[in-house]
């Protein structure tokens, strides 16, 4: 009697190579993208926030501090937080309002508000800036109304609040329209088939839902009210302890070549820019877990 042979040993062996996905790259064109884009962020990036701060230590820690006893620069730092503080709160409820309105309901122009929201961000702050001279300088459409009864809206504070508002209006009301739509209605509508008010909705069960979308977008629009320059440049008028923000007051110093100054007030900027940056990436990570556990529900 013969043996048996198996079967599968008169099968030939043929080695077949896993078929590379057309999207994947290989392991050069990786390390060379890679090298271009670290190569990208270290020139046009921390490169230039080095300089800064190293050109505001030049002279030492005690040019450094002195900057900030200028009283102009004090002016100038009080005068941006006084705008962010109005800007920020303003911009959360229009944000909040806004993307409450296109997200739960259809009404007529709906569209219309989406391209309005979307507008500061196709115009040049320093267009918009000439735009409010036009409207409420002293030879301006509503200019002279507001002089008969002593308010004055260019070169003053109420100004550079209007010019920061329109530019940081989209920030808040773009983060939280697309996550309220994919949240859609159905919580709300049982919270209210449940007997609760609307105010009690938004508080019990709307605002937990949008919390990390909200304060993401209240810091993008914070950081950008702190260091807005077109804008408020053109409205402000360039008054020395009055109108001067942050920003402004760095151009001056520098203008003057007082660099130490300069750069001593654009570190603190940067510095505000970078702790944005921290508080930004811990609520991008938070709010994208919350979106992807929606999706999963």
């Amino acid at each position: 009697m013969s043996e048996a042979i198996p079967s599968a040993a008169l099968a030939p062996v043929i080695a077949v190579a896993a078929p590379r996905s057309v999207t994947e790259e290989t392991p050069l064109t990786r390390n060379v993208l890679i090298g271009v884009a670290v190569a990208f962020l270290g020139l046009f990036l921390l490169l230039p926030l080095a300089v800064v701060f190293t050109e505001a230590m030049a002279k030492g820690a005690g040019a450094f501090f002195a900057t900030f006893e200028e009283p102009d620069a004090r002016a100038a730092i009080r005068l941006t937080l006084i705008v962010a503080a109005i800007v920020v709160p303003l911009n959360a409820l229009f944000g909040v309002c806004a993307a409450w309105a296109i997200s739960k309901f259809s009404f007529p122009g709906k569209s219309v508000l989406i391209t309005l929201i979307d507008l500061p961000f196709s115009v040049s702050p320093v267009v918009s800036g000439l735009v409010y001279v036009l409207v409420f300088g002293s030879q301006g459409l509503l200019g002279p109304t507001f002089a008969a009864y002593g308010i004055q809206v260019v070169f003053a504070i109420p100004g550079i609040v209007l010019a920061t508002i329109f530019v940081t209006f989209p920030f808040v009301a773009r983060e939280l329209i697309p996550l309220m739509q994919e949240q859609g209605t159905v919580e709300e509508e049982a919270a209210l088939t449940l007997g609760a008010s609307g105010f009690r909705t938004f508080l019990t069960v709307t605002l937990p839902n949008i919390k990390w979308g909200l304060l993401y977008g209240v810091l993008l629009a914070n950081a950008r009210a702190m260091g807005e320059f077109g804008a408020v440049s053109v409205v402000s008028g360039h008054i020395r302890g009055l109108t001067n923000t942050i920003p402004l007051q760095v151009e001056i110093l520098y203008n003057e070549y007082n660099i130490v100054s300069a750069f001593a007030l654009a570190s603190l900027l940067a510095g505000l820019a970078l702790v944005t940056l921290g508080f930004k990436t811990l609520l991008e990570w938070r709010y994208a877990g919350q979106i992807a556990g929606r999706r999963r529900h």
